[in-house]
């Protein structure tokens, strides 16, 4: 019932609309991405509203005690929703990362049972809410060789927030 010619047959229709399918790829991709390159963005039509393009905002310079002191305790507790994956605030309760019971003031790599990577030793020696906000900031550049996965948290609103909280956390 399928001999050599309708077997032929369907491979020739299968190879067909593949070659079909590419060429229209080909014709799309052309058509929409007039004059540039993948990954640049080029305006084909610009609407002049006779404002001219603002510079980019110098972002000014945060001063930390101002922040610190204006910090929100309770915004900062919203904020520990983005650390509750790894870690505890219950003393001796480590969970992927340490626990940070009392971490405000408590002396880098000291929490008993936690096997931690020795970048951070390298980086700090107390946990100072200087230290905490330059880490929170930005783990792996604060402390490179860190195992410690988070991205960090680039809103220095919400880092002091979240270490008003921690501060209220413990000792």
């Amino acid at each position: 019932m399928l001999d050599t010619m309708t077997f032929t047959k369907i491979v020739g229709s299968f190879c067909g609309a593949l070659l079909v399918f590419l060429l229209g790829k080909w014709a799309a991709e052309t058509l929409y991405h007039v004059g540039g390159a993948h990954g640049e963005e080029v305006a084909v039509y610009v609407i002049d509203t006779g404002e001219e393009e603002e510079t980019a905002e110098v972002e000014e310079e945060v001063d930390f005690e101002t922040l610190l002191a204006s910090a929100d305790a309770s915004a900062g507790e919203r904020q520990w929703g983005k650390c509750r994956a790894c870690h505890n605030l219950e003393q001796g309760a480590n969970a992927v990362g340490p626990h940070l019971y009392g971490v405000v003031g408590r002396d880098v790599g000291a929490v008993e049972g936690f096997n931690y990577s020795g970048a951070l030793s390298e980086a700090a020696d107390v946990w100072t809410p200087e230290n905490l906000f330059a880490f929170i900031e930005n783990p792996r550049g604060y402390a490179p060789g860190t195992t410690m996965g988070y991205a960090g948290l680039g809103n220095p609103e919400d880092r002091a927030n979240l270490i008003a909280y921690l501060d209220t956390i413990g000792d």
